[in-house]
């Protein structure tokens, strides 16, 4: 049977960047990843490379950044001010921070270390990237 929107589906997946990093691999956390298929849980380009699969078929699929997690959006970068880390804080360009703000939990990158402020990035870790998968499709219902 060829997957088609609706179907609840079970695949195993390696995920690379353009220059080969494994991002990530159900394999390695020896559990299929489960989902109906159409569902907004996965990106887009993701669901739509499922569509006509069918049991034990593999595929590899290439998705530009629109149709993964997107692109790198300049509204999700916020100065905060020092002064809302604790005094022992050491901050490393890059470096992930996790946090609870007034929505709820969040997770940003240091982007830039300035004088008073730090500037947080809240895109997603993947968003402007280009991604690779090779999927697996375990099984397939209806």
């Amino acid at each position: 049977m060829k997957v088609e929107n609706g179907h609840s589906v079970k695949v195993h997946y390696k995920g690379t960047l353009n220059d080969g990093t494994e991002f990530d691999n159900s394999r390695a956390r020896g559990k299929t990843l489960d989902f109906e298929v159409g569902s907004p849980r996965l990106i887009a380009g993701f669901n739509k490379a499922v569509i006509g699969m069918t049991e034990g078929e593999t595929k590899s699929v290439t998705l530009e950044a629109e149709a993964a997690y997107g692109p790198i959006d300049p509204n999700a970068f916020q100065d905060v001010p020092r002064t809302q880390f604790g005094e022992d804080f050491k901050f490393e360009v890059g470096g992930m921070i996790k946090g609870n703000g007034p929505q709820g939990p969040f997770l940003a990158k240091i982007h830039e270390i300035q004088d008073d402020n730090i500037i947080l990035d809240f895109n997603h870790p993947l968003a402007g990237k280009d991604l690779s998968f090779e999927i697996e499709l375990v099984e397939v219902e209806k």
